[in-house]
């Protein structure tokens, strides 16, 4: 404790959450919001009203499995007192997976070097019950070989505008997108895709397209004259949140953060670079 009070302390956390029930992440005047839910229980533990910021923020239905958040507090607590008491406080749709202190300088959102997201589509010719928040269903046959073949396009660095939503406020549209991969297991449709940052809906927008030159109605070629336009108004439907999971974001290697939910795509290597995030 200082001559002024208690020394304040930086907590990380590794959050994951079904998206399902929520606004989204961001607090807002109405509605059940992630960030709203968390910082409740987490000033429950902490004994004072706390600040949580993200990686990434998340629309309303979009799933993590490892979101990481950070807080100030000047409360005393053990790494398993932060993860215990801050569960118990949790309804059963959110979780925190693990809890580490960090010096200062560590950002949520403006220290991460890379982050990773996933999209499941669900193709057969009938709905799921089970898989209903978890995936896209589309009934039609997609193509795998020709979304795999447009999706090569976007890989490296590009101004993604034709990907981006209208209201994104991102200062540019310039992004490093490191990996794009997609792989059939049964029925799903897997999409993994990790880059420097990512705009406002932009792997919905990128799932959209490929959809839609999966199906035949567009050609191969529409990801690299979507590129090139620059002009989101061309760009194709938006898929929906349900299917899109935020994966994890990628630190300095001296934060020493314990991290569980690896990336999988040997695409994934080596990342560098930075940016926002908003799949």
């Amino acid at each position: 404790m200082s001559a002024d009070g208690p020394s304040r302390r930086r907590i990380v956390l590794g959050v994951e959450y079904d998206g399902s029930g929520y606004c989204g992440w961001q607090t807002q005047a109405q509605g059940r919001t992630v960030q709203e839910t968390l910082e409740g229980a987490v000033s429950t533990v902490a004994d004072h009203p706390v600040r949580i910021h993200c990686a990434g923020r998340t629309d309303a239905g979009v799933h993590a499995l490892e979101q990481v958040v950070h807080f100030d507090t000047v409360a005393d607590r053990t790494e398993r007192a932060w993860v215990l008491g801050t569960n118990v406080n949790l309804p059963r749709d959110c979780a925190v997976r693990w809890a580490r202190q960090v010096p200062e300088p560590f950002h949520a959102r403006f220290s991460a070097c890379a982050r990773h997201y996933r999209y499941r589509i669900l193709t057969r010719t009938t709905r799921s019950a089970l898989e209903r928040d978890r995936a896209l269903w589309v009934h039609q046959p997609l193509d795998l070989e020709r979304m795999q073949a447009a999706g090569r396009a976007l890989l490296g660095e590009h101004d993604f505008s034709s990907f981006r939503a209208a209201g994104c406020q991102a200062k540019s549209p310039v992004r490093r997108m490191h990996y794009l991969d997609l792989r059939r297991d049964g029925e799903v449709i897997d999409l993994a895709t990790g880059a420097n940052g990512f705009l406002q809906h932009m792997v919905r927008n990128i799932v959209g397209v490929l959809i839609a030159i999966g199906r035949g109605e567009a050609s191969v070629d529409w990801t690299r004259e979507l590129l090139a336009v620059r002009d989101r108004s061309v760009g194709g439907v938006t898929a929906p949140p349900q299917g899109l999971f935020f994966v994890r974001a990628d630190y300095p290697v001296e934060y020493a953060l314990p991290q569980a939910a690896g990336v999988t795509r040997p695409e994934a290597a080596a990342l560098a670079g930075g940016g926002d995030a908003s799949g």
